[in-house]
């Protein structure tokens, strides 16, 4: 059995700030930037160690489980431990986050699932950054599956919440590049067209620039048109021309309106 103390290089009366300061360090040394490309194990080990120790009462489950080791009498499988609380959705929702961050997708895919997916509330449950760092992985694996109105549905969760309290902050650049990127290629066939529509309503209440909202509205009046939602999709293009008036492709739209 892992020692996670002699990991980390603390003794087992460590306080939560001395933990998170020597895995720091040792992250740090860990780097593939300071050490090149071969640290990925111990770095999972480092990080595992930091999960255990950093959570109050996954640190007490460790540390009887390490006892019992060291007596002779066993290991400790922290994953065992939750997949026995079947019935318990914190214990689930710390399952989703533990596959997830050992690259164990389809596992983490299919315990989300089952405890409701989308509905599945795993913020009450966690820690508010593993939340958000298991929401984002979570999305990535449902856009590789080609699940893309879940994998939307989370991303714009995530850039809700970040607008509220920054936390992945120069990062969420990257999530509202994926996510722009999945409305422009994928999304649009993957529902139907009602669907669609409230998809480009949430997306309006993110706060982007004038120019990509009207583009959406844009798209989100063509789709009315189709829908014969002919008012509606007048509304949703004036909209649209007072975010952008140079706005591309607005004459075809218009004929299609007068048509």
């Amino acid at each position: 059995m892992e020692n996670y103390y002699s990991l980390l290089g603390i003794q087992k009366e460590a306080a939560a700030l001395d933990i998170k300061r020597a895995f720091r360090e040792k992250a740090k040394r860990l780097h593939p930037d300071i050490a090149g490309t071969l640290t990925a194990g111990a770095m999972r080990k480092l990080l595992a160690a930091y999960e255990v120790l950093s959570d109050a009462e996954r640190r007490y489950a460790y540390d009887r489980a390490l006892n019992r080791f060291l007596r002779g009498e066993g290991s400790f499988d922290y994953r065992a431990c939750l997949q026995e609380k079947a019935g318990d959705p914190a214990s689930q929702a710390k399952l989703v986050c533990f596959d997830l961050f050992r690259q164990d997708e389809d596992g983490a895919l299919e315990t989300w699932r089952t405890y409701g997916g989308l509905s599945f509330t795993m913020e009450k449950y966690l820690d508010r950054e593993d939340w958000m760092d298991g929401l984002f992985i979570l999305a990535e694996a449902l856009e590789k599956r080609q699940c893309y109105y879940e994998a939307f549905v989370l991303l714009t969760i995530l850039i809700r919440e970040e607008r509220r309290k920054p936390y992945f902050r120069h990062f969420i650049i990257e999530i509202e590049t994926a996510l722009k990127e999945l409305v422009r290629l994928k999304l649009k066939p993957a529902v139907d067209m009602e669907t669609y529509v409230e998809c480009m309503e949430l997306l309006l209440e993110l706060g982007f620039s004038p120019k990509i909202e009207a583009r959406w509205l844009r798209s989100m009046a063509e789709t009315l048109v189709r829908l014969g939602e002919l008012r509606d999709a007048e509304l949703v293009f004036r909209e649209a021309l007072k975010r952008d008036p140079a706005l591309p492709n607005a004459a075809r739209l218009r004929r299609k309106l007068n048509g």
